[in-house]
Order: structure tokens, then C-alpha cells, then sequence
């Protein structure tokens, strides 16, 4: 089992380069989630590593991450790729419409992706998705 946990120091992150997107993303979590945990959003790769940066030196644990694969600067395989280098306990879903197949195998195999999505998503998918996550991390 995993060391006691403050709850309200775990973070979600979602990364996609459209901010619509990353608002529909919050507030299905929020609207699931409640406050349970922090609920963190970047456009890029690099802003997404500013907040796994800044989430560290807050003392903050990162748990989950839902990457779009089609972003400007690094694609989420990439971007995914180096968070596992460096986290590989984080729970990593792909929410992408654009992905194309070598793509998904390329990131299952690098970085323990736990789920592809397309989008348009459900947000019940979402939740599930991110809730077995969980369960898998706690199993851990």
C-alpha cells in the first residue's frame, strides 16, 4: 500500500493547445471529482512541465495526466515519453481525435499509457477512465 496521502495536495493535469477543450476537461472533473483534488491546465508540453515543476516544489503529487497527441511544439507520445522517464507512477490517458495508430502503439509501449480516448469524448468515459487509474495506482 501506498504511504498515507494529504488528498488535497493530488493533481490532475490536462494538457491540449485548446482552451475549450481544457474547460470542458475541468469542469467534468470538478463536476465529478468535487474538490478532492487540484485540478491543473496547460496548453503546451513546456507549460505543462512549468506545472509538474511547480506542483513538486509545492509539495503537491501528480496522479493522473489526460494529454491531447496533436499539439503544437512536442505531440503528447513525446511529451507522455519524458513524464514517464521521469514519473513513471503517473497515470497517463491520451484524449486525442488525431492520433493515428502507430502513434497510440508507440506511447502504450513507451510510457504504461493506461487508456486512449478520442475525442468527442463522454465525460462518464473520462471518469472512468481516470477512476480505474486510481484504483490500479492504489493497487500498487
Amino acid at each position: 500500500m501506498l504511504p498515507e496521502i494529504d488528498m488535497s495536495k493530488l493533481a490532475i493535469l490536462c494538457v491540449d493547445d485548446e482552451t475549450i477543450i481544457l474547460n470542458s476537461l475541468r469542469r467534468q472533473l470538478k463536476q465529478a471529482f468535487s474538490d478532492a483534488y487540484v485540478y491543473e491546465a496547460a496548453e503546451s508540453a513546456d507549460e505543462a512541465f512549468e506545472i509538474i515543476q511547480e506542483l513538486e516544489e509545492e509539495g503537491s503529487d501528480l496522479i493522473v495526466i489526460v494529454s491531447d497527441w496533436l499539439m503544437p511544439g512536442m505531440k503528447g507520445d513525446e511529451f507522455l515519453s519524458k513524464v514517464h522517464e521521469a514519473h513513471p507512477r503517473v497515470i497517463k490517458i491520451l484524449l486525442t481525435g488525431q492520433a493515428d495508430e502507430k502513434a497510440i502503439q508507440r506511447v502504450q509501449a513507451q510510457t504504461n499509457l493506461h487508456q486512449y480516448l478520442a475525442k468527442p469524448w463522454r465525460s462518464e468515459d473520462l471518469v472512468q477512465c481516470i477512476r480505474s487509474g486510481l484504483e490500479q495506482l492504489n493497487r500498487a
